[in-house]
């Protein structure tokens, strides 16, 4: 049988399938020939494709179009909005610190082009919400102290779904000499994303979260007067502002999956009703399953739990062996065997931690494919659970 159609794909947060939309504007941009830096007729088709994507990523999060920079990915974004060398007015503007969240994908908590000894993680509560009230502290300590802080916070975390604050720290930070961060990879076409209303300086996206092809993404800017160093020099490419001939080809998918999850953005809560089933099945099996950040709001596609005594490694290959592809957290970090650093930032027990798994579904979710993961997870965990370390139903 065909891998890809025997497999229940409920791995989504990881990378969400290439949407028909997504598909068709890539193959058209194949289909053609031109660099978008070329005056001539293709060349200007090429630049066309681009600056269409533009507009419809750009409506996706509320931001005007000449402030979307495509990049190669999510990484690549993050990593150009974590450096000092920004600028306000035109002017430069050198920042002094970053701040972190410790819940934050790998390329954030890296710090990006700052000295590590100037990035500074921030902690995270129990439930996995920013502390919000020492993040501003220590915020207030660098600006009283003449700095000018660089604050970078998610707005939904990839492995436990929950959903931060940036709103109310945007709102915070609103006036300040403050820079602000948010990386949107997981919360763009899942929550009303808007960068005006977060007041926000820039976003980080990605391409294939939203049924895009994999390799591009963007760095947003907010409507503010705060615009960061290029990271990649050398060309006048998105306008000087990152080097290096454009993905035509995967920048219009990029802008076709874009605009499909803004038009179906409302569908995707429906999904919570799926993950309570899940929930509520998972407890049946096995009546002491810990589900992570269950007590905080979360995106309604997913759900990370953990059972005592069943080793997320080999708990993966079982369920890959019964069809069905779920994760143990960031893919990004994936066949690592340390714990979760997002779980150990919670506080979580790192023999529980190196338990978890991500369940995460999407658009082409039925509920046949959770029945038909919680069936499998039945027989394999059975299976994989010490005998008498719980009693399942």
């Amino acid at each position: 049988m065909n891998e890809r159609r025997r497999h229940i794909y409920l791995d989504y947060n990881a990378s969400a399938p290439l949407r028909a939309e997504a598909y068709e504007a890539v193959c058209a941009a194949l289909a053609e020939v031109g660099n978008a830096s070329s005056v001539h007729g293709p060349g200007r088709r090429a630049h066309g494709r681009i600056e269409t994507a533009r507009e419809q990523v750009a409506s996706l999060v509320g931001a005007r179009p000449k402030n979307v920079i495509f990049t190669s990915g999510g990484t690549e974004a993050n990593v150009t909005a974590l450096t000092p060398r920004w600028l306000k007015g035109g002017k430069p503007h050198a920042l002094t610190r970053a701040f972190v969240s410790a819940i934050e994908h790998p390329s954030v908590l890296a710090g990006g082009c700052f000295p590590a000894d100037l990035v500074e993680q921030l902690p995270t509560k129990a439930d996995g919400m920013v502390d919000v009230e020492t993040l501003l502290a220590r915020v207030k300590a660098e600006l009283d102290a003449g700095g000018r802080p660089l604050v970078a916070v998610m707005a939904a975390n990839s492995e436990t779904g929950v959903i931060q604050p940036v709103a109310e720290i945007g709102a915070a930070l609103a006036g300040t000499d403050a820079v602000f961060h948010v990386d949107a990879v997981q919360a763009a076409g899942r929550l009303d994303v808007d960068i005006a209303a977060w007041q926000a300086d820039s976003l980080s996206l990605s391409a294939h979260k939203i049924g895009g092809p994999q390799g591009v993404g963007a760095l947003v800017l907010g409507h503010g007067d705060f615009r960061p160093a290029p990271l990649l020099t050398g060309g006048a490419q998105e306008d000087r502002r990152r080097a290096g001939t454009e993905n035509v080809a995967g920048i219009a998918g990029f802008g076709a999956a874009a605009e499909v999850a803004l038009r179906e953005c409302e569908k995707f809560t429906a999904l919570g009703g799926e993950m309570a089933f899940l929930v509520a099945g998972l407890r049946l099996i096995w009546p002491d399953t810990v589900v992570f950040g269950e007590s905080a709001a979360r995106l309604p596609n997913t759900c990370s739990f953990a059972v005592p005594g069943i080793a997320a490694e080999t708990a993966l290959i079982a369920l890959d062996l019964e069809g069905v592809a779920v994760s143990s957290g960031h893919a990004c970090s994936s066949g690592k065997v340390s714990a979760s650093h997002v779980l150990k930032a919670m506080g979580v027990e790192e023999e529980l931690a190196r338990g978890a798994l991500r369940v995460s579904s999407g658009w082409g979710t039925t509920r046949a494919d959770i029945e038909g993961f919680l069936a499998a997870w039945r027989k394999v965990s059975g299976r994989l659970r010490p005998v008498g370390a719980g009693e399942a139903a």
